[in-house]
Parts: structure tokens; sequence; C-alpha cells
């Protein structure tokens, strides 16, 4: 993707990606920069749809800090994250994964093929009904990640 900033020393090089020295702002495809913008954003601060960077924000990011919907990072925020601290509108309250999984009263919960199966398991976990997970039972409501 190019734009109408792009100047005559980049567009003779070419645009910054994986690969090649990252420019200040990129713009595009997998564009390589301090501020990077676009599919698949690479950079310190990454904005996009899979953006990668210390600081990203799109619809799946992975970093140090994130928001996103689905994010992977240390501080983590959205509906589907994994990291050391996390934060979802679904538990509205940051939780600290490695307390969790650290803990002797860490659970594992597991899928049952009957919803009686996972009503029972519900019980002896101390919570509140089952959803379905494909053609699975769940204990609990909500869905619950162990770790």
């Amino acid at each position: 993707m190019t734009t109408s900033h792009t100047s005559k020393k980049e567009a003779s090089e070419g645009p910054s990606h994986c690969g090649s020295q990252p420019k200040k702002i990129a713009f595009g495809i997998a564009p390589l920069g301090f501020i990077s913008i676009g599919i698949v954003p690479m950079g310190i601060v990454s904005i996009g749809i899979v953006p990668m960077g210390v600081v990203s924000i799109g619809a799946v990011a992975m970093g140090v800090l994130n928001a996103s919907i689905v994010g992977m990072g240390i501080f983590s925020a959205g509906i589907t994250t994994m990291g050391l601290k996390v934060w979802s509108p679904e538990n509205n309250a940051i939780q600290e994964s490695i307390n969790r999984s650290n803990s002797s009263s860490s659970k594992n919960i597991y899928a049952y093929p009957t919803k009686a199966q996972a009503e029972i398991e519900a019980k002896k976990l101390g919570c509140n009904g089952v959803h379905k997970m494909g053609k699975l039972w769940m204990p609990c409501a909500v869905h619950i990640n162990p770790n």
C-alpha cells in the first residue's frame, strides 16, 4: 500500500517490511517501523489487523501491552486475552493469570459429552450453570480460562 506522502527515497527503496530496515512510520501490508500501521504491522507501536509490537492495538494483537479483541502479551485487554495480567469485559476486572496457574486450588476444567456431567462438575467447582462448546458441555455458565 502506498500513500500520497511517500518520499522519493522511500519510493526508490520500496516499502519497509519484515527483513528490511525499519522506517520511523510505516504503512501497508507487514510494515516494519517504529510506528507501524496496516495489516500485520510490526514495530514499537503497532496498529492494525494483526499487530505485533511492544504496544499493539488491533483485532488480534501480540506484544507487551495489547488492546484488542484477541490479545497475547504481558498486559492484555480484550474479549479473549492471555497474559500475566488480563482484562476482559466478561470478567470486568484485571486478573493475574500467573497467580491462578501456580495456586494449589487451580483446577482443570474439561468438556463433557452430556449436560448432566457438566452440571455435576460445575457444582464441584462452585460455579453456576453450564455452557455448550461445540458438541460438548462445559461447567460454569461462562467460559473460564483455568490458566
